[in-house]
């Protein structure tokens, strides 16, 4: 298959090897052009523009926020109305989302949103989790694809945002569970049990999902830095799941709570501070 990969942050850099990795015929942009040239000496081509790369049967958008993928799609040699279906990996929010179904359908231009769960070694692992919402026949087409990149793929039904409301449910999730072990850590800590210790009781008993694994390793090596996720881009997802919450009429006391807390890590640690770091607020309140 002829992939573009447009974005090449962790996430899309990880993506696009696994693709050339799976003899996928793959060209890569990026709005800083040096980060394309490790994947172009792997074998992808790198193209000058998002219109080149969308010169394909798939073009891949891995991006910030709504406003990258915006600048891509609608902008200067965008990617809108190019030959290649649209697979939207970013995270972004729904009516950002519905606005780019009906501007493709406007163009005749196919378009799935194929969010992901997975931090950046499970993108380079191709371990990831995809989500994936539109036309049943754009899915099918998506399929090798997803295949080379992902360990599954849960489809989401017809309605491309469907996809991203699930992945804004998700977030929300990741942080609720941090917020709620770095409180746990923090307790333990201050009567004098090891964070290690609370860890491995709470992942062999009750808590052994992978999730509480994974973010419950960050907070017990204080691995903020370099960032896997950063906070900035978690505080994003906050507001995009806070603008659902409110479309929707659904009151989310937690997600506030939240949100206010990667406020708070970014203001005293810094920006490249990862989203887990919400935990050092956490201590920093009860006096650790």
């Amino acid at each position: 298959m002829k992939i573009g990969c447009v974005g090449l942050g962790q996430m899309g850099r990880a993506i696009a090897g696994n693709l050339v990795r799976a003899g996928h015929e793959v060209r890569v942009w990026n709005r800083t052009a040096p980060r394309a040239e490790p994947l172009g000496a792997a074998g992808a081509t790198v193209v000058a523009s998002p219109s080149e790369a969308a010169d394909a049967d798939v073009v891949l958008t891995m991006l910030a926020d709504d406003a990258a993928v915006e600048g891509v799609v609608f902008g200067e040699r965008g990617i809108l109305g190019c030959r290649a279906m649209h697979v939207s990996m970013s995270t972004i929010g729904i009516a950002f989302a519905d606005r780019l179904d009906a501007a493709h359908a406007e163009r005749g231009q196919a378009f799935l949103s194929a969010p992901v769960f997975g931090r950046p070694a499970a993108a380079e692992a191709a371990q990831l989790f995809v989500l994936c919402a539109g036309a049943e026949e754009a899915r099918r087409r998506a399929g090798p694809l997803f295949t080379a990149i992902s360990q599954r793929v849960f489809e989401l039904g017809e309605k491309p945002s469907a996809a991203n409301l699930v992945k804004l449910c998700g977030n929300f999730m990741i942080m609720a569970a941090t917020e709620a072990m770095a409180e746990a850590m923090t307790l333990a800590e201050k009567g004098g049990i090891a964070r290690a210790a609370l860890l491995e009781v709470l992942t062999g008993t009750l808590f052994g999902a992978p999730l509480y694994k994974t973010y419950g390793q960050l907070l017990v090596d204080d691995r903020f830095r370099p960032a896997g996720f950063a906070a900035p881009l978690g505080l994003k997802d906050m507001k995009l799941a806070a603008a659902a919450a409110d479309a929707a009429r659904v009151p989310m006391p937690l997600l506030s709570l939240v949100r206010d807390r990667l406020v708070s890590a970014i203001a005293t640690e810094g920006e490249e501070i990862d989203w887990a770091g919400i935990a050092l607020p956490v201590r920093r309140a009860a006096g650790l």
